[in-house]
């Protein structure tokens, strides 16, 4: 359902035992899509935009009774079109259907809350000129998959509908028919029990940071299945018990979703270095680097994950497409700092 700032979109919620005893405003805004933020439930309620069984409710901090039914009209946001940037690009492969970039870490793919500019999509406005426009959504055009701002890697994007509605199915069936393959460097903290392994765990919006993904039960009404799968490369360092300090591995990943690999890395106790929201937990290890490991590891910028492989099939011509991309510099210095401890 649709709608617009003079036709507003209604939504009704019913408070279930979880939510009784809770405030409005909080309550309210774990309902709420990711983009709409707590500050802005409140300013709801308080502009007379939520009802509670029927009556305006204007008190953010009024407390819930189970049962009771909340609705509320929420006007449909309006994003700023993307602008076209002349932002220069790594071009690994071009034609009339698609392109395929080897992002670098420290960019956004597509235009959000904070990042209108600089992104991905704004580069590929003014490299593809007006042609890209509408393909996939006005906000995203042209992407078919994601990649983390500080991940860096391989990524395709569709330049006409007919190629991102195939490659959009490629990326939805997650190579279990085609022949799409995506596979990930990482380096994570400390040395895993076994040199290969399957990590399939539920995931879904975190209970204590809404903009975070977290392992949930599977029953869980926003559970999503996911499954990671891991190689161990290399084992790097080590620490006075002669343990590995750091590994490297190689991720393979059946399911898409938002922080997947993470999550579920953090999950067993082996979160990605210089991951601040999944791996904070974790930044004490970094005083037991040498001097050489600190420096690459405050320069790496962000968490160390790389989309090393991309390969899928061509949505016209059916031929199998594989591109692999060695991590960036500071990724790089990072393993070598690592590995001379």
């Amino acid at each position: 359902m649709t709608g617009s700032p003079e036709n507003p979109v209604g939504k009704v919620f019913c408070v279930d035992i979880g939510g009784e005893g809770q405030r409005l405003d909080q309550w309210l805004a774990w309902q709420m899509p990711e983009y709409v933020s707590r500050n802005r439930v409140q300013a709801m309620i308080k502009a007379g935009a939520v009802q509670i069984d029927g009556v305006v409710a204007r008190e953010p901090k009024r407390k819930l009774k189970q049962s009771e039914r909340i609705s509320l009209k929420i006007p449909d946001p309006r994003d700023p079109e993307p602008s076209a940037e002349n932002i220069p690009l790594d071009i690994l492969f071009e034609d009339e259907s698609l392109i395929v970039v080897n992002k670098p870490a420290g960019m956004v793919v597509h235009p959000a809350a904070g990042n209108w500019t600089g992104t991905l999509v704004n580069a590929l406005l003014y490299h593809c000129g007006d042609s890209l426009k509408g393909i996939g959504g006005v906000k995203r055009p042209g992407i078919v998959h994601r990649l983390d701002k500080e991940t860096s890697g391989v990524l395709v994007v569709a330049k006409t509908d007919e190629a991102h509605a195939d490659l959009a199915a490629q990326f939805a069936d997650h190579g279990r028919t085609r022949k799409l393959d995506r596979r990930y460097l990482a380096l994570v903290w400390g040395s895993l029990a076994n040199t290969a392994g399957k990590i399939e765990e539920s995931l879904g919006r975190s209970r204590t940071n809404r903009l975070k993904r977290a392992v949930v039960n599977p029953d869980a009404p926003d559970a999503k299945h996911a499954v990671t799968h891991y190689r161990v490369i290399k084992r790097l360092g080590a620490d006075k018990a002669g343990q590995a300090l750091a590994s490297l591995l190689e991720c393979r990943i059946e399911t898409g979703r938002t922080h997947q690999i993470r999550v579920h890395l953090a999950h067993i106790d082996h979160p990605l270095i210089g991951d601040r929201e999944y791996g904070k937990h974790f930044e004490t290890k970094t005083a037991r680097l040498s001097s050489a490991g600190k420096t690459a590891a405050e320069a790496l910028g962000g968490q160390a994950l790389h989309a090393a492989v991309l390969a899928f099939e061509h949505p016209v011509t059916g031929d199998v497409m594989r591109f692999e991309v060695l991590p960036p510099k500071p990724f790089q210095a990072l393993i070598d700092a690592l590995e001379d401890i």
